[in-house]
C-alpha cells in the first residue's frame, strides 16, 4: 500500500537501540557533578565569552564600501 514503510533492507539494531536511547534520555537523566559543569560551561561561559568578543570588537572591522587598497580596520 501507498504510505507504509517498505524496508527493502533489514535495520541495524545498534541503531534501533541508538534511537530508542536518544528518545528516552529525558527519563534518564540525572544532575551530578559533570553534567552541571557542562550546563554552566554551555549557559554562562559560551555567551559570555560571545558577548565579550562582540563587545571587544565593536567598531573594529568596516567592510561596507570599501574599494581595493582601502583598509577594513577602523583604529
Amino acid at each position: 500500500m501507498a504510505g507504509l514503510p517498505h524496508y527493502k533492507m533489514s535495520i541495524d539494531p545498534a541503531f534501533a537501540r541508538l534511537e530508542n536511547m536518544q528518545r528516552n534520555r529525558y527519563k534518564y537523566f540525572r544532575w551530578n557533578r559533570k553534567t552541571a559543569f557542562v550546563s554552566f560551561i554551555y549557559i554562562i561561559v559560551v555567551p559570555s565569552a560571545v558577548a565579550y568578543l562582540g563587545y571587544a570588537t565593536d567598531g573594529l572591522w568596516e567592510l561596507r564600501g570599501k574599494r581595493r587598497g582601502n583598509p577594513i580596520s577602523e583604529r
